[in-house]
């Protein structure tokens, strides 16, 4: 009973992680949609207040994505080691102090560079706007990246206390024939190894490039490397992006085996692969590099073949995993297990116009148009978002009585067909050469940005029915009234 009241103790705080993360995650889209409406000549917008919603859009997306993913991979990861409370705590409060500040610099003293904050644009804005806003927005950031920063390396922490290394915790010691597949580490482990690994080193490198530019605004006789500025704020951005999606997967791991009752085995072909995975993540964020002619030829060409080696082999095995156990297994679906589900299917999609961007010859083409966040809305959308939207509805049917209604289902099905909207907006788009982050467009462009901005409203109503439903189920927990004592399923 202890150890039920202390996960119940420790919901309420995953619980919190997960309704800002949501909340904001609906907030943003409002700022997507008023993007769309102006760029499609439907709203007049001027063009400073664009690119603010554009930096605004972007930072609280992600950073709202990651801060809900690390609650999904936290609230699994603690039935196999000993984490902390405490660190997982001060995150949270890190990522609220990072948020105020951003808001604060880009709306109170209108800071709009885009999340890339690329040197030296903090510092040399054309009077667009001052210090304060910069160093506002900088310091906000550093703030978020040392909170994640603590929590990443207290997970490590706890991987090594209990497999020994990191290495263990990807089964190394099983993919080279040490120890037995019977005595593989977890699916979770394993996922979440990796994610640390990668973002402990992102993280590092997004601390250096924001530290670097701090200094920059404060003192413009500091000067530093542009293209090493760029590599730094790519490898921080893209592989900060990327882990959301490997954090939230670890829902599926876990979820679907407990509807199936079929166990979710890490054999060595899953090991494998998620080591490649970890090791070529931290090195394809080079494919953002391709159009800069003074990057080393090696580097772009490497960037180009592991963006699409990357792309599969944790994709493959996780939806054919997926799909297998599923398979006959007579699953009762509900919302749960449906975005669950569903998000394979937007990963998979989202992965596709990726790898065409990742092609040299393409990408000199179609990157700076609207075909990239044409596959990143896809890929986050309806892969990274929609599995933190199953977890959230997983949680509040694990630890209270409140069911599900007919406004639940619909609003599935409408966020399915919204984000594919929205997507196939941004993909249409960039198949017209329509460049990305451009504050108006010309009238041939404007067709399919209105149809994203309807589509992208149709998603916003979606997501607060989700957020109602999660607010409703702490509402009810925070009274007393679960209507059932928390348990946790074991796998077959």
């Amino acid at each position: 009973m202890e150890m039920i009241r202390k996960k119940r103790s420790d919901n309420s705080l995953i619980a919190t992680y997960l309704a800002i993360g949501a909340t904001v995650v609906g907030v943003m889209m409002i700022f997507g949609i008023l993007m769309l409406l102006a760029q499609g000549g439907v709203l007049e917008l001027q063009p400073a207040a664009f690119y603010q919603f554009l930096t605004i859009h972007g930072t609280g997306m992600i950073g709202a994505a990651a801060l809900a993913g690390a609650a999904v991979m936290w609230y699994f990861l603690r039935n196999y080691v000993d984490l902390s409370k405490k660190i997982f705590g001060l995150n949270l409060l890190f990522s609220l102090i990072g948020i105020v500040m951003v808001i604060i610099g880009v709306f109170s003293f209108e800071y709009a560079s885009s999340w890339t904050f690329l040197y030296p644009l903090p510092a040399l804005s054309a009077n667009a706007w001052g210090t304060i806003g910069a160093l506002l927005y900088l310091v906000g950031m550093l703030v978020l990246g040392v909170g994640f920063l603590l929590m990443y390396i207290d997970v490590g922490r706890a991987i090594i206390k209990k497999y020994g290394s990191l290495g263990k915790g990807l089964g190394w010691d099983v993919i080279s024939g040490k120890k037995a597949e019977a005595d593989a580490p977890p699916a979770t482990v394993v996922a979440s190894t990796m994610v640390t690994i990668v973002n402990v080193t992102a993280l590092t490198a997004g601390a250096t490039v924001l530290i670097m530019n701090i200094i920059n605004v404060i003192n413009p006789s500091f000067t530093f490397d542009p293209l090493l500025a760029k590599n730094l704020t790519y490898a921080f951005g893209h592989i900060f992006a990327n882990s959301i999606i490997y954090m939230g997967v670890i829902a599926v791991y876990e979820i679907l085996p407990r509807y199936t009752n079929r166990p979710w085995k890490a054999n060595r072909i899953f090991l494998i692969a998620w080591t490649m995975s970890t090791s070529f993540t931290l090195v394809i964020y080079t494919h953002h590099m391709l159009m800069d002619s003074v990057m080393p030829k090696w580097m772009l060409i490497m960037g180009q073949i592991l963006s699409y080696a990357n792309g599969l082999p944790v994709l493959v095995i996780t939806a054919y995993g997926a799909l297998m156990i599923v398979y006959k297994s007579g699953i009762k679906w509900d919302m749960a297990s449906g975005l669950i589900f569903i998000s394979m299917f937007g990963w998979t999609v989202g992965v596709v116009p990726a790898i065409v961007d990742a092609t040299i010859v393409v990408n000199h083409v179609m990157h700076n148009t609207k075909w990239v966040p044409g596959h990143f809305h896809m890929y986050m959308g309806l892969g990274a978002v929609v599995m933190i939207f199953g977890f959230m509805y997983f949680l509040s049917k694990e630890d209270s009585s409140l069911k599900t209604n007919l406004f639940d289902r619909i609003a599935l099905i409408c966020y399915t067909l919204s984000i594919i909207g929205v997507s196939g907006g941004f993909l249409v788009s960039g198949a017209l050469s329509t460049p990305r982050r451009w504050a108006t467009h010309f009238p041939d462009w404007m067709g399919p940005a209105v149809f994203g901005a309807v589509s992208g409203v149709l998603a916003a109503i979606s997501v607060t029915i989700f957020v109602i439903h999660f607010i409703r189920y702490m509402m009810v927990r925070n009274k007393g009234n679960e209507g059932k004592v928390f348990h946790e399923r074991k796998l077959a």
